[in-house]
């Protein structure tokens, strides 16, 4: 899978800006806020309906203007498709695709498939629980329409649950329509549940032996799951939590409280491991991450590399540029340095200033 070109108007710090991309490596290189990240943005968006950075629309819409425009060109197994991204401050986002116009965003998952990586995902293992279910769903949710559907599901019903948890306050009576929806958040829950369950194992087959060469044959690392709550428990588990609830006015009980732990022999290195120990195994998450992908779709992804270099030793650089290239990569940087000793090979370079970008 190769994007071959991105056209955006109006968005972020960019009137226009029209990209040819090589199916190779392409850097993307300048000062800080200049509008790099912002190219890599608008392909995440194309790719997931949604910013890495958690932007609302209307944020990412030049601040002068009402709608912005992102047409990405990709070729997938030898068939090109164009989408088209709608952007508005007052309405939600219209997505096409060849022109047909999709019924609802979530629609384009899996279309086009990115792997990005930055500064932040590094640390992804000391972080909280929510990062790591963060990096689970966005993954699972490109690879597996079933999941999404079954997440935006959860989500909603854990929404309207709280609120009437809240509503119960004012009105008691209410707690007779609770039961519905619990059985409701125990049935999309459940799946969400499993799915999770068999992505860590589908993971824990790929990352052991990266792991193992990305630490010199010194660490073996295995992700545990840790659910809140067990499938067979689930229903029992939110009868039980229900006067609790009532009281906190939110559901304590469920997936959306999971979490997954990162195991180098016996030691947790969420909690006990050196920093140089969790970016290496943030970094082996992120190379698993494009191999599970090529292994679940059969294609590669688009590895998006946002400033990680400057973030990682040279072992570490190196290991991570040797194993990109039979996969379309669009890196950002503030230099060409580390590419230049490094000997790597370079297909493309655009430099960025101001929100304008000459190749």
């Amino acid at each position: 899978m190769i994007i071959k070109s991105l056209e955006l108007m109006n968005f972020r710090n960019y009137g226009f800006l029209d990209l040819k991309f090589s199916e190779g490596t392409n850097i993307l290189y300048g000062d800080n806020a200049q509008g790099k990240t912002n190219v890599l943005e608008a392909i995440y968006l194309s790719a997931t309906t949604k910013s890495h950075k958690g932007s609302k629309d209307k944020d990412i819409i030049c601040f002068d203007k009402e709608e912005a425009h992102i047409r990405t060109h990709l070729e997938k197994e030898k068939i090109e498709y164009k989408i088209d991204m709608h952007l508005r401050k007052n309405k939600s986002k219209g997505v096409a695709v060849d022109g047909q116009k999709l019924k609802k965003a979530a629609d384009l998952l899996g279309l086009l498939n990115v792997v990005f990586f930055s500064p932040e995902d590094l640390s992804i293992i000391k972080n909280g629980p929510a990062e790591r279910r963060r990096f689970v769903d966005m993954e699972l949710c490109q690879l597996d329409n079933f999941y999404l559907y079954n997440l935006n599901h959860y989500n909603k019903i854990v929404n309207q649950r709280n609120k009437l948890l809240k509503d119960m306050y004012f009105n008691p009576q209410l707690k007779d329509t609770l039961n519905i929806w619990d059985s409701q958040l125990v049935s999309f829950g459940s799946k969400i549940i499993e799915r999770r369950r068999i992505f860590v194992r589908q993971l824990n087959e790929i990352i052991y032996g990266i792991h193992k060469k990305l630490s010199g044959d010194k660490e073996e690392l295995i992700i545990k799951y840790e659910p809140d709550v067990e499938n067979d428990l689930f229903e029992s588990a939110i009868k039980t939590s229900q006067e609790k609830d009532i009281k906190s006015k939110q559901t304590s009980v469920g997936p959306h409280r999971d979490d997954f732990s990162f195991m180098v022999g016996d030691i947790d290195i969420r909690k006990f491991g050196s920093q140089g120990q969790q970016r290496t195994a943030a970094l082996s998450l992120k190379l698993s991450e494009i191999e599970l992908v090529k292994k679940i779709t059969k294609d590669t992804p688009v590895l998006l590399l946002d400033d990680v270099l400057s973030e990682l030793d040279s072992s570490r650089q190196n290991y991570l540029l040797n194993s990109i290239g039979d996969v379309q990569t669009i890196i950002t940087c503030t230099g060409l340095d580390e590419f230049v000793n490094n000997r790597f090979e370079i297909n493309k370079v655009f430099k960025v200033v101001e929100g304008s970008i000459q190749e």
